[in-house]
């Protein structure tokens, strides 16, 4: 038996020998290999790290962060005495109140809306709540001698304010007396979104503010301290207990273990989104795998000709460089694990006083696990191809070839391992995503662009190759260099093609959004939301509108807030969730009742109730909602409200139009569901026509002065608030997302780096034929600009496609081109084809003919 058959029993031990011998000679060639694989790895373990440090963070502070072991909310009461007595039984309460509402200055000459909080003597019962100056809650809420009561504020309310400790704020129908600054609110992270900074009272204090009203949208919140410490375990079932012993009391009911929900589902879509960029940057870098690969058997060729001349087989030539490749993966491996599970000690030292929660910087095993997985998945998946290429290729063309490959396809056997680990890499990326339709969207979409751009820079080749002569030296290399034998188009087109194409649709994505804020929404929005207008001061409320604002447009609803207990007798917490709308059953939703279809909305099925309706309670349900909660026409949804279990039958469903941000609401009752029960009133006001910026302001001062308990939304505030923080987002995704760039832009010197030998002799070649630097310059640049003018407007059809469908599809917004995006596209591609390709090809119009030409 030949020494170097695969079948003998030292056949894989001699590849592992003659693996190791080669690697001896060291890591020429590979580091743009090793770069790119490391700069993968360290995205994807460095991402998923520093989410589980946040994640692992926000459960060992659950205590603090939600205010207790657990915590009971309920909107528009407090709890009855029955009610009060078993939590009293399970261990130490704290009771507080949270609302918004307008903080004003004395003299009236300014206001803000303001997300105020009233506690109690008990709070916090974890944690601790710490001052700018030093002080106590207790001594900065009292009340003192004169009676005024004190209050604590964020440095934001003083600022915006022109406040500072000691100054006096209206708050409602009472004065309160600022104290001191917020430094922390240890359970600030439970409470959600909020449209202003935190003002907070005694609760004490409260009935003075003249808020609390029946109806007023207020939330009462119990937090408990347990008189017994429960394992986790223990407390999902003291939760489950607490639902089953007060079955109507309508509480959302909160344990530590789940502290801050919502904060914890945006940082693993985040981290989805920053793992899946950082696949995207090992994908990309995978061309450079392949790229380092055939330039790495390029120099290897004659070796692997030698040994086949000696008896070696095309399997053992494939073991020995497969290892070796495997090798030097695992080293790029290591360095991008070293990196990435640094990230959360490095984030931990850089960003303490910056997260809203302490890092639990650590090493990861799991998170490390899947880079190292992905990372070999990527080596092998852009790497079986070229080491297959060789197998059956003869030793004579082996030393005569100026490649490997370059029109002849592996054996079968290497085209299906490269098959299967590609669909591998792809499964392993959706299923371990948080959300596995986007990413199997996103996985998807890359996997097409890679096809589409291997099959565009083809067509570019063909192209070229069929252009008929031009009489522009230049122009006739440079077109001659796209089509040649071992032409750099391939990779320079897939290096760039996916890079770009992401740039250029969150570049879109961006774009759209911000027009949609600022333009569309803007336009159709009303001015002005009046929250937590009682009964009795409607009519006032109104008049004073109609004759500050005659021509503005002035809507009026009933206002509840409750809670889906149950759809068809499925519990709301039981429900499936995975078709969409899961959002319409978290917490507390907006409610009302309507004789008549609102004016904004389209029935889509079902019929209208008629306007003297007086049967069981009918409900009316947006129709995205009902589609993707699978619900019909017929079915029951029972809701708490006001601490009443109502069931009703969904008569219809309506398409509604949130971009307008009127007056909209997922569900609407028929008038005689809520019959007697007490509730505020919600208001919009806007105008048809553009009024200045003073008239704006003017009604804001003077509703606020004379109707102190209505709180009043500027949606221009609001919607500069969420641009500025659509714009820390948009600015954080980029920043991520250049990660993609780097690995294009390594594997685009990769690339130049493989042709170098070939350009090299081209450049001797020419130069001896009596052409110039120059002339050769000119051909090189003109090579490189067409083949980036290609690649950009590709990435840049490609990123209008994903930012269309993300836009239109997955946020229901509307989309335009941003010509802009075109010009950052192409501007990019150009820069880099040219810029990299020129001071690749520097080095080689310096090389004398006379060395080069002594050793063809």
């Amino acid at each position: 038996m030949n020494s170097f058959s695969p079948a003998a029993p030292s056949g894989l031990r001699l590849a592992m020998r003659f693996a190791w011998r080669e690697l001896r000679g060291g890591l020429s060639g590979f580091y743009i290999f090793l770069t790119c694989i490391a700069l993968g790895v360290a995205a994807i373990t460095g991402v998923t790290s520093l989410s589980r440090s946040l994640t692992e963070g926000i459960s060992q502070e659950g205590q603090a962060i939600l205010g207790g072991d657990m915590s009971f909310s309920i909107v528009h009461r407090q709890v009855s005495e029955a009610e009060s007595t078993y939590l009293s039984g399970l261990g130490q309460v704290s009771e507080s109140a949270t609302m918004r509402a307008m903080a004003r200055t004395t003299d009236n000459s300014d206001q803000l809306l303001i997300e105020l909080k009233a506690v109690d003597g008990a709070y916090p019962l974890y944690g601790e709540m710490e001052l700018a100056n030093g002080g106590t809650l207790a001594e900065s809420l009292a009340r003192n001698e004169g009676g005024l009561w004190g209050a604590v504020a964020d440095t934001a309310l003083l600022n915006r304010l022109g406040l500072k400790s000691g100054d006096k704020l209206s708050i409602g129908r009472t004065e309160v007396e600022v104290r001191a600054a917020i430094a922390r609110e240890p359970d600030k992270l439970a409470g959600g979104m909020e449209f202003g900074p935190r003002l907070m009272i005694s609760s004490a204090a409260l009935p003075d503010t003249g808020l609390i009203q029946p109806g007023s949208l207020v939330q009462w919140h119990y937090k408990i301290k347990l008189a017994n410490q429960l394992s986790d375990t223990d407390l999902r079932q003291a939760v489950e207990t607490a639902r089953d012993r007060q079955p109507e009391a309508g509480w959302r009911i909160r344990s530590r273990a789940n502290a801050a929900p919502g904060l914890q589902r945006s940082i693993e879509r985040f981290a989805q989104f920053l793992s899946l960029v950082g696949l995207t940057a090992l994908v990309v870098g995978g061309v450079g795998v392949a790229n380092a690969i055939r330039a790495f058997l390029e120099t290897k060729r004659q070796v692997i000709a030698s040994l086949k001349c000696l008896g070696a087989t095309g399997t053992f030539a494939f073991q020995v460089y497969l290892l070796q490749i495997l090798a030097l993966t695992g080293i790029g491996v290591a360095i991008g694990l070293l990196i990435g599970a640094s990230l959360p000690f490095l984030a931990s030292l850089a960003l303490q006083n910056v997260l809203p929660v302490q890092l639990v910087a650590g090493i990861y095993p799991s998170e490390l696990g899947l880079g190292v997985l992905f990372g070999f998945l990527t080596a092998l998946a852009f790497a079986l191809w070229p080491l297959g290429q060789a197998h059956d290729v003869p030793p004579t063309a082996l030393f005569r070839d100026p490649g490997f490959g370059t029109k002849t396809r592996p054996r079968r056997r290497y085209q299906i391992a490269t098959l299967v680990t590609v669909l591998l890499l792809a499964g392993i990326a959706v299923l371990l995503s948080y959300d596995k339709w986007i990413a199997a969207i996103y996985v998807g979409a890359a996997v097409v662009a890679l096809v589409l751009l291997s099959l565009i820079s083809v067509a570019i080749m063909r192209l070229a190759r069929a252009m008929p002569p031009v009489r522009s030296t230049a122009l006739r290399l440079a077109i001659g260099n796209i089509h040649r034998p071992g032409a750099l188009t391939p990779s320079i087109v897939l290096s760039l093609g996916l890079g770009l194409t992401l740039l250029a649709s969150l570049a879109l994505i961006d774009g759209n959004l911000r027009r949609e804020l600022t333009a569309t929404i803007a336009d159709q929005a009303p001015s002005f939301f009046f929250v937590d207008i009682q009964g009795h001061e409607q009519e006032a409320f109104e008049a004073m509108l109609r004759k500050n604002a005659p021509t503005a447009n002035i809507d009026t609803v009933p206002m509840l807030r409750g809670r889906i207990v149950s759809l068809n007798d499925i519990p709301a917490s039981d429900y499936d969730t995975s078709g969409g709308s899961g959002w319409v059953l978290r917490g507390d939703r907006g409610i009302t009742y309507e004789q008549d279809l609102p004016e904004n909305a389209k029935l889509t099925q079902g019929t209208w109730w008629e306007p003297d309706y007086s049967g069981p309670p009918l409900v009316s349900f947006e129709d995205e909602a009902l589609r993707e909660l699978r619900l019909k026409i017929g079915d029951k949804i029972k809701v708490n409200v006001l601490g009443r279990e109502i069931t009703a039958e969904i008569a219809n469903a309506r398409d509604v139009e949130w971009r307008s941000l009127s007056i909209n609401f997922v569900m609407v009752f028929s008038p005689n569901t809520f019959a007697g029960a007490p509730h505020s009133f919600l208001m919009t006001l806007g105008w048809d026509e553009d009024v200045p910026e003073e008239k704006e302001l003017e009604i804001l001062r003077q509703a606020a002065r004379d109707f102190p308990t209505i709180a009043t939304v500027r949606v221009k505030d609001a919607i500069n608030q969420v641009n500025d923080l659509v714009a820390q987002l948009a600015l954080a995704i980029r920043g991520a997302s250049s990660i993609t760039l780097i690995a294009s832009i390594l594997v685009l010197a990769g690339a130049l780096a493989a042709g170098h030998r070939s350009r090299i002799y081209d450049a001797v070649i020419l130069k001896t034929l009596g052409a110039t630097r120059v002339k050769l310059i000119l051909a090189y640049s003109l090579e490189y600009a067409l083949i980036g003018l290609a690649t950009a407007v590709f990435a840049l059809v490609a990123g209008s496609l994903a930012a269309w469908f993300v836009i239109t599809e997955i946020m229901q917004g509307s989309f335009i081109f941003l010509p802009g995006t075109a010009v950052m596209a192409v501007g990019l591609a150009l820069a880099f084809t040219v810029g990299f390709g020129l001071i690749g090809t520097w080095k080689v119009l310096g090389e004398k003919p006379a060395s080069v030409l002594r050793h063809l």
